[in-house]
């Protein structure tokens, strides 16, 4: 479970599990696919499996993952945040420039639930825009719903859009543990029961970064083969939302945009690993929500970390 992140690799490594075939989608209308949450036909054969990472991109964990589908000759859907990928447009193009598709999710990961539907069209809007902006080119029109959340109003405005809607079939848990053997375990244990489905990992997670090599090599034993989605067509965006998103900026500290996803690891390990960094310029977007919305908690400053201290280290810690 080597953690080096340097160069793509150029050729299949020994036992790599491959790319099976590229599953084209129809967005028009706004499919929606995953077990999950939406009953309907089978988009998977038995024995395929679509490998998505959420929340992302990181700055040290992304590279960690693409070296290791790189090796695996796997082609993988990335949902990131709108946030995120402002700070890191480096990484998005080159999550793109590796053959991934480049989809969305929000731009700063609320709950659309708790939103009004004019709030969560700009959440859901504003991410389009500002991952576009990253990557330079059409994103994906692909979407997940953070936490899974999806209020009707935001699917009815994701279908006037022509946004697919992908929730899951298996989910990998790897918010709930720094253990990359739980989070192998986790997979393989529901493919087992399942057959096929939409995996869900998160590239912000030490655990998926740790599992992933040993886990694409079970896969591939256990017979399973791995099926990359692609659009027949790019996202296009609105262009009051590209306004409001302003310019990416390659050196926006993690620290300095919050990720609220679900998990109770990655925010402390983080917070010890990173340096400390003049606070980032703000990105000012206005989303529109009730006067009375409650003010989100004051951010924890985040510590310095003696130099040579690695971070592989801090966030295994005790596995």
């Amino acid at each position: 479970m080597a953690l080096s992140a340097g160069h793509a690799f150029a050729q299949c490594a020994p036992g790599a599990i491959g790319t099976s075939r590229h599953l084209q989608i129809d967005t028009t209308g706004g499919p929606k696919l995953g077990h999950l949450q939406y009953p309907g036909p089978e988009l998977l054969k038995p024995g395929e499996v679509v490998l998505t990472f959420d929340d992302g991109p990181h700055r040290q964990l992304t590279p960690v993952i693409l070296d290791i589908l790189a090796q695996h000759c796997a082609k993988a859907t990335f949902f990131m945040v709108g946030q995120r990928a402002m700070g890191y447009s480096d990484l998005v193009r080159e999550v793109a420039r590796q053959g991934h598709t480049v989809a969305t999710h929000t731009w700063s990961h609320p709950n659309l639930k708790q939103k009004s539907p004019d709030g969560a069209v700009a959440e859901i809007e504003l991410g389009i825009s500002a991952i576009q902006k990253a990557l330079g080119g059409p994103a994906a029109p692909f979407f997940r719903f953070p936490y899974l959340s999806d209020p009707q109003h935001a699917i009815a405005h994701l279908k006037r859009r022509n946004t697919a809607m992908l929730s899951i079939d298996v989910d990998s848990y790897d918010f709930r543990t720094r253990s990359p053997t739980v989070v192998i375990r986790n997979v393989m244990g529901q493919l087992k029961s399942k057959g096929r489905g939409i995996i869900l990992f998160h590239d912000i997670q030490p655990s998926t970064a740790g599992a992933l090599g040993a886990l694409l090599s079970d896969l591939k034993a256990g017979g399973y083969r791995v099926v990359h989605l692609v659009p027949q067509h790019g996202q296009v965006t609105i262009a009051d939302y590209d306004q409001r998103v302003g310019v990416p900026s390659r050196s926006i500290a993690a620290a300095g945009i919050p990720v609220r996803q679900r998990s109770a690891v990655a925010p402390a390990w983080e917070q010890r690993v990173l340096p400390v960094v003049p606070p980032p310029p703000r990105i000012a977007v206005a989303i529109p929500e009730a006067q009375n919305a409650p003010r989100p908690a004051p951010e924890r400053p985040v510590r310095e970390r003696p130099a040579g201290e690695d971070w592989r280290r801090d966030a295994f810690r005790g596995w």
